[in-house]
This record gives structure tokens, C-alpha cells and sequence, in this order.
């Protein structure tokens, strides 16, 4: 978690240099929520990107593998929910919407996705219903449905429609940086506050792309340029 008020002061310090500009708190606020969505959205690009550079690395003995790392950083927006009646996705959680998804467990084992050619291929096959396998999971045809499973151990070629999971990752809840005025200037209140729940070593992406974003509003081209020019440096050393 990082401090809503951490960062804004930051930015403000950074922004007031050289009187490049004030950011109000309800600038603050938009530009900080619109920071955090672009950050959260880059970690499945960037997950996906390292899992292919990683994939024969072995992460028992580096602490530089990137790959869990971004696991933890999408472990706060990431909760594990029932399929309704087996097939259909929850489309939020506890009132913040799903923005993606992830594994699909059927008893507490993890679903192979298959194409729909594939399982229809399974399902007329006697070998693999005789004998049993791993469940497994294909996109469902029938409207409002997103999948359908399928565990030939135990339901032969009939599909399953209870005890089905999903890794769902949810939208980050929007931050605030709450205030009360007293004479005439807005002064923090933490009670009201709502922070970013972004990984600890965001702090600084988050500032340098509040104050890229500020820069365009303030209408200083060269906030704009260091701010951009700080986060291309971080992309870079993190993407080597």
C-alpha cells in the first residue's frame, strides 16, 4: 500500500520547482486514479512479457525473478470466487468490477483450457473417458455463458456445474486524497483518505506519471519531459 498523501506531496514538491505549476486536490485526485489504472493495466503486458523470458530460469535461488514479483503486485486485486451454476463469471467483487481472469479450478484442481474442437474431440473419445483425466474447460456457445467444464474422472462426458473457481482480478479501487478546508486551504484528512493499493515499489512510477499527466494540464512541456523521461528509464532498466 502507499500513502495517497505521500505521493501527492512529492508531486507538489516536484511540480511547485521552478513554479512549474499547482495541482489542486481535485486535479490530484483524477490524475492520480488515472496514474493508477495505467500502472495496474502495464502489469499483465509486463507479467506476460517476463513468464516468456523467465520460463527456464530458476527461481528457487534469485531474488530477481520478476515473475513473482509481479504475482505480488496483482495479489491485492486478486481474490478466487464460485462460477454461478459452474459456467458464468461473477462480474464483481464486493462492488469492484473484474477486469480479468484467471485460473478455473473444478475441486480444488486446475482447468486446462482447450479449444471447443479439442473438447468435443475428448468427449466422443472412449479412451479418455475410460480412463480419466485432468478436468478441463472451452468457451461456452450458449449466450451470457462464459465456460463450460468438464471432469472426465468423475462426470464422464456430462459438464460439471458446482464446486468450479475462478482467479478473478478486480479494478483497483479508486484513491482519494481527502481534505477538509480551514481558512480557505484544504488540509489533509486521513480519516477520509483512500490510498493506492499498488505495490510499495510503484511509489515512484506513480509520481512521475501524476506529474506527466499534470504537466499536460498545467501546460508545462517540460514537466512533461522529465516526468517522461524518468519512467522511460525505470521501463528500461526493469525490462532488461
Amino acid at each position: 500500500m502507499i500513502s495517497i498523501d505521500t505521493v501527492y506531496q512529492r508531486v507538489l514538491a516536484i511540480a511547485n520547482k521552478e513554479q512549474r505549476g499547482y495541482i489542486t486536490p481535485q486535479e490530484y485526485n483524477l490524475l492520480a486514479n488515472q496514474a493508477q489504472m495505467q500502472i495496474f493495466e502495464s502489469y499483465f503486458y509486463t507479467k506476460d512479457r517476463r513468464e516468456k523470458i523467465e520460463a527456464n530460469k530458476d527461481d528457487a535461488y534469485d531474488e530477481t525473478y520478476i515473475t513473482e514479483l509481479m504475482s505480488k503486485k496483482l495479489n491485492p486485486f486478486t481474490t478466487v470466487e464460485d462460477l454461478t451454476s459452474g459456467h458464468t463469471y461473477p462480474t464483481s467483487v464486493s462492488g469492484n468490477q473484474v477486469f480479468q481472469t484467471g485460473k478455473i479450478w473444478f475441486n480444488n484442481r486446475v482447468c486446462q483450457y482447450v479449444t471447443p474442437l479439442e473438447a468435443q474431440r475428448m468427449l466422443e473419445s472412449r479412451r479418455h473417458i475410460a480412463f480419466g483425466r485432468d478436468p478441463f474447460y472451452t468457451d461456452n456457445s450458449v449466450t451470457q455463458r462464459d465456460v463450460i467444464v468438464y471432469s472426465p474422472s468423475t462426470h464422464g462426458s456430462t459438464a460439471v456445474t458446482a464446486d468450479v473457481q475462478v482467479e478473478c482480478i478486480v479494478r483497483p479501487t479508486p484513491v482519494a486524497w481527502a481534505y477538509v478546508v480551514v481558512q480557505e486551504k484544504a488540509l489533509y484528512n486521513s480519516n477520509l483518505a483512500v490510498d493506492f493499493l499498488l505495490h510499495v515499489s510503484e511509489e515512484d512510477t506513480l509520481v512521475n506519471t501524476i506529474l506527466e499527466l499534470a504537466g499536460i494540464i498545467v501546460n508545462k512541456a517540460e514537466l512533461v519531459q522529465v516526468a517522461s523521461s524518468k519512467n522511460q528509464i525505470e521501463t528500461q532498466t526493469q525490462n532488461q
